[in-house]
């Protein structure tokens, strides 16, 4: 089993957030809900990650899973 990521994509995906809504990142890369949790993790060492919007508006979360500010992009997937 890897404990490196799948690359669900390679451009940021732009999600309408909500101020103090929760958000769970998928960090496996797997979900067929990106950029979100569907349990497809599941038997794996990842876990989703909890992202707690702090002002509603656009978020850009990380499809690569290679983004150091997990779980929003960083541009690392310019590097892919």
């Amino acid at each position: 089993m890897s404990d490196q990521p799948v690359v669900a994509g390679k451009a940021p995906i732009k999600i309408a957030v909500e101020a103090g809504k929760d958000y769970w990142w998928c960090s496996c890369g797997k979900s067929a809900k990106q950029p979100f949790c569907d349990g497809s993790h599941k038997g794996s060492s990842f876990s989703p990650m909890k992202y707690t919007a702090e002002k509603t508006g656009d978020a850009w979360f990380c499809a690569c899973k290679g983004t150091g500010k997990s779980p929003l992009c960083d541009g690392t997937h310019n590097k892919l």
